[in-house]
């Protein structure tokens, strides 16, 4: 017989989570329908004694009940090598106190754990950059936070997005049309006035079709894509930003895109990727806390969650 799992989830506060969306709450179920034990940890949990990874650990129960999902413990201190797996599901910005937690996770996984993703891949593999490597499937895109770099890719392109790198759920995104009203303005707050790094994307007109996330785990993708349509006047699918979500089925090019990723991530030990596809071009690898598995589920009767566990059943069984 399988050897039961600990698993830990590092994420934000379990009571605030969205009970009907949530991919991390479909993980938790997923693990404890296998018998595994779960544990829950916030960011500020996690600390370090003389070299060893520990954390204020919670014993966690899940429950498919929207008035009651959880149960927990009081905390304790525990040795984060105590634990199997870690699932590292704090939600972006990719932050200060986000890249100190992956660095002392990173000490659990000297001792043996495997955090899911791994933390080298949750600090070096940024959302909007990681994409870039990829050239023959992104859209023109340059990053600068040089003004004259920036209004010259507007000239030449002339419909252009402007996004700040470490932003999510279509938080600080302008388009800037052909008249180049606001261009100066815009360009001046996304870079601070010139201090950070920004990206700038052609507009792709397609958007109106959907901003598809496609989720690939361990390097297979889920068959099934959520296409996010913008809401009437937007030009952000994000269904934070008041889109809503369409499933359809992974076309020959959605295919195509997931094919020329994969190797990547699987040679970067990602287990769970969230690809964004707006008109066959891929905008950002997302591989913090991929989501959408909730909706895909829902409407094709997949088992997304169910796959990752799998997934980590298969590396777990390989280490040993």
């Amino acid at each position: 017989m399988a050897h039961a799992l600990k698993i830990g989830i590092v994420m934000d506060p379990i009571a605030n989570i969205t009970y009907r969306k949530d991919s991390s709450l479909s993980l938790l179920w997923a693990a404890k329908q296998r018998g595994w034990s779960l544990y829950y940890l916030e960011q500020e949990d996690l600390y370090l004694d003389q070299g060893r990874a520990f954390g204020r650990v919670r014993d966690l129960d899940v429950f498919e009940d929207p008035k009651h999902w959880f149960e927990l413990s009081e905390p304790r201190a525990m040795p984060l090598a105590e634990l199997d797996v870690i699932l590292m599901r704090k939600d972006p910005p990719v932050d200060r106190a986000f890249l100190d937690a992956t660095h002392l996770l990173g000490f659990a996984e000297r001792e043996g754990v495997l955090v899911v993703n791994p933390t080298t891949v949750l600090r070096e593999c940024n959302e909007k950059l990681f994409a870039q490597q990829f050239t023959d499937c992104i859209v023109p895109t340059v990053v600068s936070s040089n003004k004259e770099i920036l209004k010259a890719f507007h000239r030449e392109h002339r419909d252009v997005i402007f996004k700040p790198l470490d932003g999510m759920g279509g938080s600080g995104i302008f388009r800037i049309t052909e008249d180049g009203r606001n261009l100066g303005s815009v360009i001046e707050q996304l870079t601070e006035l010139g201090h950070y790094q920004i990206m700038a994307q052609r507009f792709i007109p397609e958007i109106t079709e959907g901003d598809t996330r496609i989720v690939v785990i361990d390097g297979e993708a889920v068959p099934f894509g959520l296409a996010r349509l913008p809401a009437e006047g937007e030009v952000r699918g994000n269904l934070a930003a008041g889109g809503h979500g369409v499933v359809r089925a992974l076309n020959d090019r959605d295919r195509e895109l997931v094919a020329r990723v994969a190797p990547v991530l699987k040679e970067k030990g990602i287990i769970i990727a969230g690809l964004d596809v707006i008109g066959g071009y891929i905008t950002e690898i997302n591989v913090t806390s991929p989501t959408c598995f909730r909706e895909i589920d829902a409407q094709e009767g997949t088992d997304i969650s169910g796959r990752v566990m799998d997934a980590i059943a298969r590396r777990m069984a390989a280490r040993a």
